[in-house]
This record gives C-alpha cells, sequence and structure tokens, in this order.
C-alpha cells in the first residue's frame, strides 16, 4: 500500500472511518456489529493531509483504525 494520497470514494473513507470507531465504543463486552469488522480500505487515507499530520498518524493512530487504513491519530479522533 503506498502512503500517496487516493482518491477514494468519500462514503468509502468514511464507512471505513466508522467502522474503527466502533471497537472503541464498544469496550465494555458489548458485541460489536458484524459489518464494522469487514470496513477497510486497500489504500492508506490521512484525512489531515499535511506532512505533520501524516508523520503524526503513522506514529499515534490507534489499531482499529490502522487496520482498516485510516491513518488519524489518536488525539484528533477525541477532538473532532
Amino acid at each position: 500500500m503506498g502512503l500517496e494520497a487516493q482518491a477514494l470514494p468519500p462514503q468509502r473513507r468514511w464507512h471505513a472511518r466508522s467502522g474503527a470507531h466502533v471497537p472503541e465504543a464498544v469496550r465494555d463486552g458489548t458485541d460489536a456489529p458484524g459489518w464494522s469488522a469487514s470496513r477497510g480500505l486497500r489504500r492508506f487515507w490521512f484525512p489531515f493531509d499535511t506532512p505533520g499530520a501524516r508523520a503524526q498518524a503513522l506514529v499515534h493512530a490507534p489499531a482499529a483504525f490502522r487496520r482498516r487504513g485510516v491513518f488519524v491519530a489518536g488525539y484528533e479522533i477525541d477532538a473532532a
């Protein structure tokens, strides 16, 4: 997978990001819905696409987001 910016359909990117939020939201032991496991991208997506934000996202993206190809730092998720 390349790190270059990719022109992905916005809907697919947001579905992947939504799927990544689910494991974070169901930490209380509730089963995650089945649709959340299959939401992922073939190419990396950096919602905040500046060199500094990319570097931070590569280091600080939560595992559930990295598995789905969505690179955003955890503190940016909390701020949004």
